[in-house]
């Protein structure tokens, strides 16, 4: 059998070249490309990461143009992607690459990490993909095509089997060619040794394969439980007046922070939805709305959250000044301008639906 040496790693990068998915940031591997599809890839499927990152570009082609942008308008580029803090940390790093480091990247994983919203894994990304840093990056994929390769049997997120996968990676790097074998072993985990279907029959380094040997490939690599989660309800209005909306923007330091809403929150035990919309818009704006009508349901997830908005239209009973007191500003926005802010994933949701009924309408209408 083979000895675990340089054969390994020159048959997974020998791989790659052959089956390797064109990807629109390999074609320039450019630090800004790299930088942006590294955040954007986080909890998100290579397909959406793709679409995202293309229409980024057409509007945002270089990071002079994502420090110079509103941070509005970033947000509404990234709606939809979620974990909206990562989209407010890549305009807060361009606008800190252009005003200290005139518009270039750092190359090392330690000063790529002095800027927001890189941690050691993206430092490490960045510096190998983009500028041929020798430092190995360890993602889901790398950790189970290690774990399935030497039959580790002990959580991936144990600190110890972490550091061991580390070493493991460092061992199989070759000098000169980190961009290639990263790459490499990350796509290889997606494509090939996938978490549910893996290609063993093919498998180019299926004689390195320990688990593969043993018969454990499916129990590989170990996982924690996951969290249990929690299910949510929450209520939302609509309020229309004299053809504009009231929607309120977000605190910056809040979940979703700087993202614009409908007002509303959660479903406290013993009322129900209507009676919760009615007290959240008096809590949060001042207003006294009555007769929530119906709109939707809308489910949506974050984290651990499973979370279910009910949406009403609304009518205000007062015309008092507005006090908010969960918000940072607030607009009677036409539904145009309604549309051009970045809403949170359930927000966007009732925003679409809106947008459907009010084509529909429309169209009966003509």
């Amino acid at each position: 059998m083979p000895t675990m040496d340089n054969t390994l790693s020159h048959l997974l990068m020998d791989w790659f070249t052959r089956h390797q998915r064109d990807l629109p940031w390999r074609r320039t591997y450019s630090p800004y490309h790299v930088w942006i599809s590294e955040i954007m890839l986080q909890q998100t499927q290579m397909e959406r990461g793709v679409e995202y990152f293309n229409r980024w570009m057409r509007k945002l082609p270089d990071v002079e143009a994502l420090a110079e942008a509103r941070e509005d308008d970033v947000l509404k580029l990234w709606e939809g992607l979620g974990y909206y803090s990562r989209a407010r940390n890549l305009h807060r790093a361009a606008c800190i690459l252009c005003s200290v480091h005139g518009g270039c990247f750092p190359s090392t994983p330690e000063e790529l990490q002095k800027l927001p919203g890189i941690g050691p894994y993206t430092a490490r990304a960045i510096a190998s993909i983009a500028f041929e840093r020798d430092v190995c990056v360890v993602d889901a994929n790398v950790e189970r095509v290690c774990s399935r390769l030497y039959n580790i049997d002990t959580p991936v997120k144990n600190r110890d089997t972490r550091k061991r996968i580390e070493e493991i990676c460092e061992a199989l790097l070759p000098p000169g060619q980190a961009r290639i074998f990263n790459q490499a072993v990350m796509e290889f985990g997606s494509l090939l040794c996938s978490p549910r279907t893996p290609g063993c029959p093919v498998c180019p380094v299926r004689e390195f394969c320990a688990a593969l040997r043993e018969g454990v490939v499916d129990q590989r690599p170990v996982l924690r439980p996951p969290a249990k989660p929690i299910f949510l309800d929450m209520a939302t209005g609509v309020l229309r007046r004299e053809g504009r909306f009231f929607v309120q923007k977000r605190l910056s330091d809040d979940v979703w922070g700087n993202l614009w809403e409908f007002p509303g929150g959660v479903v406290e035990q013993g009322e129900s939805p209507e009676q919760a919309v009615i007290r959240e818009y008096l809590e949060e704006t001042g207003l006294t709305v009555s007769r929530p009508a119906p709109i939707g349901r809308f489910k949506h997830s974050y984290t651990r959250y499973r979370i279910t908005l009910h949406a009403f239209f609304v009518e205000a009973e007062t015309v008092a000044p507005v006090a908010l007191t969960a918000a940072q500003e607030y607009r009677w926005s036409t539904w145009e301008e309604v549309c051009s802010l970045a809403f949170p994933a359930g927000h966007r949701k009732l925003v679409e639906h809106l947008s459907l009924l009010r084509k529909f309408e429309m169209e009966t209408n003509s």
